[in-house]
């Protein structure tokens, strides 16, 4: 079985979030399960010099467009054992960045109809092609419209994945002509809500629809988590379906990672003590093993629950904690951080930014990890915490739902709260902090945390039947 994965970034080409890491760890997961996957995504100008000397060119076509056409250069590259083609065109590629341009839906208008039209010049027929995000939702459309008459197009499946369903690619109705060119009488397939709405087409013309999460896939059929969408998700919950993202293990692994300050294993926590020293050190705290130290890595904006944390952060700091906190986002969000770092320098350390050396000692060096998520389709952060021993204090949505389970009940991996209320989640903090204090307690909830399996495994396992049910393939 042939599987091509259609993404708008990559790891380790371009990332912006979490899709890159699924694309580039569930990828590497299916070829150790022997499905042939291959990885296509748009060639951008920020992709390192590094990284392109290990690119070869394949070919040149050109690619339509509604009524024009546009280059499209095609180059392979092979990492960790899985085959990328990347999709060359300077004038659609060309930015400082991925996303946010005033043309992002002709640009990625163009990439859809490139990885279809590159599938005679790869030497590569995929059984199934996989989707992600709006960014590739134009790609079912387009198969069905334009490509199933010929013998090449004719039995390939579509997956569709939304990661985050907020983002859908809505437009006005004018891209019809001098962008999408479907034939006429066939815009109702994009139509949604008086607009556009790229995400809408893929769900109504893609053989599956994924989400990054069992949870999730139930919260989007709900105005509350559907961003306006449960109306045609419900017309198709016969093709929806929730797989729970997992981890790539190659990269994050207390045991060889080579960003954290010392390795350390489930028998050497001792190692992880020393990280958290070192941690506290870095970022300017009072070092001491008995001050439990919380970190947050996240994008500093509502949606992740911070405006609960800005609530009664003044509160939980009368308690004996400290907090170590990287990211960046809203203003309002990144000044209250500022001032709380003036203010209560021997508890609050923040580093504005994204920082990924960072970010991966805070996992290893932080006694609990806090996301109080509004909504979280899936969540990557909370089980690269359990990979380091670092206790999730999360909210009971989307994937952290899936992955977290309270530790009250003797078997649970982390501390959790259901409502999405300050004070609630200040409970489960306060709890966190008294099961912190019985040093055996927090010992054996350590190691079962790093027990917990985060791995692409068995969420590989599920696409892969997936897949065989769309292609009739053992």
């Amino acid at each position: 079985m042939k599987v091509l994965y259609a993404s708008s970034e990559a790891y380790p080409f371009a990332m912006s979030g979490g899709l890159a890491d699924v694309a580039g760890a569930l990828p590497k997961a299916l070829r150790r399960r022997l499905i042939g996957c291959r990885v296509v995504m748009p060639l951008y100008s920020t992709i390192s010099d590094e990284l392109r000397e290990k690119m070869t060119f394949v070919t040149s076509i050109t690619v339509p467009v509604s009524w024009r056409r546009q280059y499209c250069g095609v180059f392979e590259a092979h990492i960790d054992g899985v085959i990328y083609y990347l999709i060359d065109n300077q004038y659609y590629f060309k930015r400082d960045s991925l996303y946010g341009f005033y043309d992002d839906a002709e640009r990625f208008a163009f990439f859809s109809r490139a990885v279809l039209e590159i599938l005679p010049h790869i030497g590569f027929k995929p059984d199934i092609i996989h989707c992600n995000d709006w960014q590739t939702a134009l790609i079912p459309v387009f198969l069905n419209e334009f490509y199933r008459s010929a013998d090449l197009y004719k039995d390939i499946k579509t997956v569709f994945t939304i990661h985050n369903i907020q983002y859908q690619g809505k437009y006005g109705k004018e891209l019809y002509g001098d962008v999408l060119g479907l034939p006429a009488g066939r815009e109702s397939l994009l139509e949604y809500d008086g607009c556009i709405n790229f995400m809408k087409g893929a769900i109504q013309c893609a053989d599956k629809v994924t989400t990054v999460s069992p949870t999730y896939s139930r919260e989007i059929l709900y105005p509350y988590f559907s961003h306006g969408l449960d109306g045609i998700l419900k017309q198709f919950t016969y093709k929806l379906t929730g797989i729970v993202n997992g981890i790539d293990y190659d990269v994050y692994n207390s045991e060889t990672d080579p960003m954290i300050y010392k390795n350390f294993t489930i028998d050497s926590l001792e190692d992880k003590a020393y990280n958290k020293s070192s941690l506290q050190k870095e970022v300017g705290l009072p070092e001491g093993d008995d001050i439990p130290l919380i970190g947050i890595v996240t994008r500093l904006v509502k949606h992740k629950g911070i405006d609960l944390v800005k609530h009664v952060f003044e509160e939980l700091l009368e308690n004996d904690l400290q907090f170590v906190i990287l990211g960046s986002g809203e203003w309002e969000f990144e000044t209250f951080f500022h001032e709380m770092a003036a203010k209560y320098p021997e508890k609050v350390a923040l580093k504005l930014g994204f920082i990924p050396s960072l970010a991966h000692k805070i996992y290893a060096g932080a006694d609990m990890f806090l996301m109080p998520s509004q909504s979280e389709p899936c969540g990557l952060a909370q089980m690269v915490a359990l990979r380091y021993g670092t206790i999730p204090i999360v909210r009971k949505t989307g994937g952290l739902n899936d992955t977290i389970s309270d530790c009250g009940d003797g078997v649970g991996n982390g501390f959790t709260f259901a409502d999405y209320n300050a004070h609630e989640m200040m409970y489960s903090i306060r709890r966190a902090l008294e099961e912190y204090k019985d040093k055996e307690a927090w010992r054996v909830l350590t190691k079962r945390a790093m027990e917990y399996n985060s791995s692409w495994a068995s969420s590989a396992s599920l696409y892969i039947g997936l897949y065989r049910e769309l292609s009739g393939k053992r």
